[in-house]
């Protein structure tokens, strides 16, 4: 049950993976895309106005400077798709800012913004949490919620992203210590970790 579980958050998370690195050019694909596409689907609309045969309506001399007035067209529709993209873009942004709430969603489905520690702050907040043992060793309350957050950054060891962290803090600057509030066993743990998607 638990291998089958494995193969299914492996499988899940390398085509995320690729999914992601799909979206990265995503931006500027599908911009040159639209634009390609709806000038291609407008032109034969209008060809007609730049050939020899136009007589009625607004009529286009062929050539422009001795250059075809077909690209002068196909290029006048092609950034007239991208203005209203830019156009479409300021309104979602300047007008009823909808990106704030995309936002906020998006800050709401991520784990290391709700629940987990990315190794920076695992960092971070096991250093605050002894210095906060270490200053008020009279204060029970304070000393228990310190345990917690110590707590909490152990947990948080044993993922993938603190195994990267270790494995690059070795190759960077040598072996890294074990820290007070990890063990020797997690800290070996991290080191033997693969990572099957770096191919």
């Amino acid at each position: 049950m638990t291998e089958s579980r494995e193969e299914g958050s492996f499988f899940k998370k390398w085509a995320m993976r690729q999914y992601w690195r799909m979206q990265q050019s995503q931006a500027v694909v599908s911009l040159l895309l639209w634009g390609t596409t709806i000038t291609l689907l407008v032109w034969p609309l209008i060809e007609w106005r730049f050939a020899a045969g136009c007589t009625s309506g607004p009529c286009f001399s062929e050539e422009v400077f001795g250059i075809s007035s077909t690209y002068f067209a196909l290029s006048g529709i092609f950034f007239t798709v991208m203005l209203s993209v830019l156009t479409i873009g300021f309104l979602y942004d300047r007008v009823f800012s909808l990106w704030t709430e995309w936002r906020s969603v998006d800050m709401e489905r991520n784990p290391y913004v709700t629940y987990a520690l990315a190794p920076i702050w695992v960092m971070n907040i096991a250093l605050q949490a002894e210095l906060l043992k270490r200053t008020s060793p009279d204060d029970e309350a304070m000393v228990a919620q310190a345990e917690w957050y110590l707590k909490w950054c152990e947990r948080n060891t044993e993922g993938e992203m603190f195994a990267r962290a270790v494995q690059r803090w070795d190759q960077d600057m040598g072996e890294t210590p074990t820290f007070w509030f990890t063990t020797d066993e997690a800290m070996q743990r991290a080191r033997q970790t693969s990572f099957e998607d770096d191919s």
